[in-house]
This record gives C-alpha cells, structure tokens and sequence, in this order.
C-alpha cells in the first residue's frame, strides 16, 4: 500500500447498507476535473454545492451535496472530494463506478491522456494513512481514528477523541525534547573535551535523567491505563468446581450465558462475556473448575478444560479465586485448595485477588478466609458485586475515574517501556562521571528513537501497513 500512495483513490464511505445518506469520497492531486465531470460545476472549495451527479450521457444518477477540498486544506492533505448522495446501496455503487469511468476518460485536448490518471479503489485506512504521510496527523492520532470508531464505551470515545486531538502525542513529544536537549549536552561535552568541564556537575544531568524518568513512569501508568480503556480489562474467573464461577459470570453480565447445575464439571470450556464498569470494558471469562491434578479430571474433555484454564489464567490482567464458603471447614476442600494456590504462586499478586462465594448461607468469616484477605459475595443474591466491581476497576490502574486519560495501544506501552530500560542503563553510565560519556550519550539516543515509534517518526513500512490495514474501507 505504501508503494501506491500516489494513486488517487476512491472509496464509499459510509458503513454497508442502508442509510438516509451515503458518502463516496475521493481522495488525489487534480481532482477539479473529476468534480466538474460529476457535478457539472467546480465546487467552491469547503462550500456544500446541492445538485444532481451526472453518468456519462448527461443524465442524474442522483441528486446530494459535492464538498471540495483543495489541497493543502483537507483531511489527507491532498483534494478531497466528497459525493453525499442517499444511502442505498446501489446508488453508492453507480456513484463508485461513475468515478472510476470518469477519471479514465480522455481529455479533449489530448485524448492520449485520462482526466484523473490511475485512480482506483482505496484499501482500508488508506485515506487516514495519506493524512498520515501528508503530515496532517502523526501515528498515534491516526491509530485513535480507528479507536474513535471501534469505541465500544462513551470513556473510551472520549478517550480516543483527546489522542485524536493530540494529547498523548504532546506529551511524548515533550519528553522526547527534553531527552534531546540532555543528549545535545551530553554530545556537546563529547565534542570539546579540552575545556574539561565536570558535564555531570555543572549541567546536573543526573537531575535531569532522574527529571525525565519520573516523567515517562508517570507517561507509562497513564498509557497502561488508556491500554486497558481501549482493549479492556481480562478478567478470569477459577477455582475448584461447584465454587459458584458460572453463577457469577451470570450476575456480572446480568444473562444466564453459562449453565449452572449442581453436578461438579458442568462447565467444561471457557465462556466469556464482554461487560462495562462505568464505561470501562470488562472481558469477564468463566473457566473449567481447576482440581489438585489432573489425574482427579473426570475425563479427557475435563483436562483439556483445565489445560485451557490455566492458559487463560496466565494471560488475564485480573484472576478471581473463588472459593466455596460452604465447604472451606472441609479438609479435603482445604487441601484441593492449598495445591491449586501453590500454581498460582506464578501470578503477581496485583492481578489476584480472593473472592468468597455463597455468603448467603455462610456463617461468620473462620480462619480459613481471615488468612486470604478478599471479598465477600453472593453471586446468588448479588450481594458484593458492586464491591467487586471496584475492586477490579482499581486493578485496571484507576480507572474508576478515566476522565482526562487518553487512548492508548499495547505498541504504545512497549514503546516507553523500552525508552525506559534504556534511560536506566544511561543512569547507570551516567554514575560513571565522564568516563561513559559516549555510552550515556548512546542510551539517550536510543530512547529518543523509542518515543519516536509511537508517533511514526521512525516506523518501518510493515508496522504502518498492519495498523492501516484494520481500519475500515473509506477511513
């Protein structure tokens, strides 16, 4: 797609199907010739023109708004045209294939030449990839255009809408500058060694680092944040079976999507629903009831189950451990309990968290539950879910309150991360007073190149072909 970035390109807009209004838009250099041919007029440019599109022999396909956009002054930085016709299907497409015989019609005074040489049809997120190549956005606001489309929240479209208007990419940028005036230092103390100068005293440029590191860990906080707000927090629900996991995937999502029964395995895959916590996505998983080992599984089908569990588990931002308060006096129950806790050893303690289950007919809190501190709940009744709910907006980084956050991607976070680990090591070389100078200088750079990536100033062509590529056609 990158090679072709030339072409003008022409797509329908608007979503597939049926509308009161669908948008053919059309995006190159030179598109004044096109508009006349369509509309019989040149458009005043930014002014909506209401009249009929013409076919070939003069006559409507139908009549709607032509908006012109000369260039530079456009979404892609190109002329945009845009045909607002109403939204059948048909008339789309008659409008479509209008475009595309128009341009490859000769002009009459050289009938050698198109009117619009080589037009074709667009692939998807290719309009806000020239706005992307023109300048008119950088990467990260162009990935929240798709963002800002996919939101499946109100948090998360506002979210994307304040990195569309570029607030994550200031304050990348703005770390990124004072990494660049630290490096000029740095490089400037390099360049003139006579007058040794104390760089490291004189300029503080342990402050500095030290300045800029807080910095990008607080940068990198609010960017898992916005992470989680657009793709959502994993949430997996395990412990052994008959625990109550169905019932409370079914009162979070507010469905009976899982089956309940009293017979120990009922659930033998994962089932998953997606729910909202004030705005935040939420993937809630239920999984197969884990067992001491996986020789005490029914039948092979229950140990793929559990297999699959386990899986699940590891990948999840958030694991409730749910446990049976009916049965935790139970030694065997205890005991199964104890096994499957020593597995989740591997799990950091942020992202676990205890959950009693069946409170509703339990007695007061005994030893077993005072030595895992948790939550009580009755997944029955739907006592303590609001509890829980909080609970696992807190392990989404604070996202009880995401007025102010801006959308971000796992890309993102992997970006600072690694400017990070390269501003420790610079703290370290930087500890070596002048000696390491050249290294410290090194490390600075290479963290200034990881900030850059996120907003595409230094992004190789298959990285921009894949984010292009998931939006939808005509964006």
């Amino acid at each position: 797609m990158l090679g072709r970035h030339q072409d003008p390109i022409v797509a329908i807009a608007t979503a597939p199907g049926r509308g009161a209004v669908g948008i053919v838009r059309v995006s190159g250099r030179g598109l004044a010739g096109l508009a006349q041919a369509l509309t019989g007029i040149l458009p005043s440019p930014r002014r909506a023109h209401y009249g009929p599109f013409f076919d070939a022999a003069g006559q409507p396909i139908d009549q709607g708004l032509a908006l012109y956009f000369p260039a530079p002054h456009s979404y892609t930085g190109e002329d945009v045209l845009e045909l607002q016709a109403h939204g059948g299907p048909v008339v789309l497409q008659l409008l479509l294939a209008r475009c595309l015989e128009a341009a490859a019609q000769p002009l009459r005074d050289d009938p050698a030449t198109a009117l619009l040489p080589g037009l074709r049809l667009a692939e998807p997120g290719e309009f806000t990839q020239r706005a992307f190549l023109n300048d008119k956005l950088d990467l990260a606001q162009a990935e929240a255009v798709a963002d800002l489309i996919d939101a499946s929240t109100e948090a998360a479209a506002r979210s994307a809408s304040r990195s569309l208007a570029g607030m994550f990419s200031a304050q990348v940028d703005q770390l990124a500058e004072a990494i660049v005036r630290l490096r000029m230092l740095v490089e400037a103390t390099l360049d003139f060694p006579e007058e040794e100068i104390d760089f490291l005293e004189k300029a503080d440029a342990r402050g500095q680092l030290a300045a800029i590191q807080r910095r990008l860990d607080e940068l990198l906080a609010r960017t898992r944040q916005g992470a989680l707000l657009r793709e959502g927090l994993r949430v997996v629900l395990a412990g052994q079976p008959n625990v109550g996991k169905s019932s409370l995937l079914n009162a979070l999502a507010g469905a009976e999507l899982a089956i309940v029964t009293p017979i120990a395995g009922t659930t033998r895959d994962r089932v998953s629903e997606t729910i909202q916590i004030r705005g935040v996505p939420v993937h809630v998983t239920d999984t197969a009831g884990l067992r001491a080992s996986p020789a005490e599984a029914a039948d092979e089908v229950e140990r793929i189950g559990i297999a699959r569990s386990w899986e699940a588990i590891e990948a999840a931002d958030a694991v409730l451990f749910l446990h049976d308060l009916t049965r935790v006096d139970e030694p065997a129950y205890q005991a199964a309990d104890a096994q499957i806790a020593e597995r989740f050893a591997s799990v950091e303690p942020a992202r676990l968290l205890h959950v009693f289950n069946k409170a509703d007919v339990a007695g007061a809190p005994g030893a077993f539950e005072r030595a895992r501190p948790g939550l009580r709940l009755s997944a029955r009744q739907g006592s303590g879910l609001e509890a829980l709910r909080e609970a696992l907006l807190e392990r989404a980084g604070g996202l009880a309150s995401p007025e102010g956050l801006f959308i971000a991607r796992t890309r993102h976070v992997q970006a600072l991360r690694e400017a990070g680990v390269h501003l420790a090591v610079a703290a370290e070389h930087a500890a070596q007073a002048d000696a390491a100078l050249d290294l410290f200088a090194e490390e600075l750079r290479l963290s200034h190149e990881a900030l850059q990536r996120i907003t595409g100033v230094f992004s190789a062509d298959d990285l921009l072909g894949e984010i292009f590529a998931r939006f939808c056609i005509g964006k």
